[in-house]
């Protein structure tokens, strides 16, 4: 047992692994990978243990702002400092809650109050706070105008408002409104910039992040790949297709959520790529595409897994290889057993969330 470094730890549901040591939290997360893949020679990377992270979700309650209690759902742990986010977004944390104490908070037992949640997103060189708030409650216009009092002073470089209905549990919608800023935030990879949509997915831990991609390119190195072409799927914002692009003839980009096609569109740009198509498609039509050869693909999906059409799909293709990048698994383990003309030709662990029991993987696989 390890003295939990995080005075809430036990009540905060955040995280579950701090009164593990840290070597010992890496080895079981290569025996969950390991059972899950059924492969044993797999590659170890970890980087910072604390402050990491660098967006966190808290919640507006009676004491301020917190995180949900372990187990129990309408209650709240009032956190000052989170210990696996980044100091820049702690700072930030500590604003909010002075700018914000004693708001009308959401009650999640009788759903209502204004605020609900204030998202806060520090990737380095830029930072958000997005106000959750409940757009059918009475209050609301005061609301909004205390948020657009909270912008003026605010150190962040964007504030957002952003509606959400009483009935749903959720920090992000499509109904927002630009306070303060840009309603996307840029960070860098390796020699690339990339915006994001502060509403969308990114990886909140950067460093580890960059060593995902650092991995990929050396991978992909080991292969003849300048006359062939790069599928990018479930792409989000072109992160994996625009930093290998230069590696490939053609690179495409498959993916379905509007807003990353569009950033992905600015990234292509800025990043001066040439020889990449942004393809709008949901992965489940894969088959609708034309397959070049030769082909390697580059497979990033949620947390759910591989939709199940384009998992037919791939099982049928046989590209040169396969990276699969997972972030669950147990969907990776599903996946990977629908995938019986492909093995395993090499595999990596990155501990992109330590504290918690979450991972990240990626698998390469080749055609048997």
């Amino acid at each position: 047992m390890t003295k939990p470094l995080c005075p809430y730890f036990g009540s905060c549901g955040g995280c579950s692994y701090q009164d593990i040591g840290y070597e010992q939290q890496l080895k079981d997360k290569l025996g969950i990978l390991k059972e899950a893949i059924r492969y044993d020679d797999i590659q170890v990377f970890s980087g910072e243990e604390y402050y990491y992270r660098n967006r966190m979700d808290f919640a507006f309650h009676s004491e301020g702002l917190g995180l949900r209690e372990r187990g129990i759902f309408h209650k709240f742990v009032n956190i000052e400092e989170c210990v696996i986010s980044s100091p820049v977004l702690n700072k930030l944390l500590k604003e909010v809650r002075k700018d914000f104490a004693g708001v009308f908070y959401f009650d999640v037992k009788r759903r209502f109050g204004a605020f609900c949640y204030a998202v806060l997103r520090t990737p380095p060189g830029d930072s958000s706070v997005s106000i959750a708030l409940n757009k059918n409650d009475r209050k609301l216009d005061r609301a909004v105008e205390k948020v657009k009092t909270y912008a003026q002073v605010s150190s962040a470089n964007n504030v957002i408002i952003t509606y959400v209905p009483y009935n749903r549990n959720v920090s992000i919608s499509e109904d927002y409104e630009v306070v303060k800023g840009k309603d996307t935030l840029r960070e860098n990879y390796l020699d690339s910039r990339f915006r994001f949509p502060v509403q969308g997915f990114f990886q909140v831990n950067h460093d580890m992040a960059q060593t995902v991609h650092t991995y990929c390119q050396d991978r992909l190195s080991q292969y003849e790949t300048q006359n062939a072409h790069l599928f990018d799927l479930y792409g989000g914002v072109g992160t994996f297709g625009i930093l290998n692009a230069g590696k490939f003839k053609e690179v495409t980009l498959i993916e379905n959520y509007e807003p990353a096609v569009k950033a992905a569109e600015v990234n292509i740009a800025e990043n001066e790529i040439t020889n990449i198509k942004n393809t709008v498609l949901d992965a489940k039509r894969l088959k609708d595409i034309d397959i070049p050869s030769p082909l390697f693909i580059i497979i990033d999906p949620p947390r759910s897994g591989i939709h199940p059409k384009a998992l037919q799909r791939l099982s049928e293709l046989t590209p040169e290889a396969l990276f699969y990048v997972s972030c669950n698994p147990k969907h990776l383990a599903h996946d990977l057993s629908e995938l019986t003309r492909y093995e395993i030709k090499s595999a990596a662990l990155f501990d992109m969330f330590p504290q918690t029991p979450h991972m990240e993987a990626v698998i390469e696989l080749i055609p048997k």
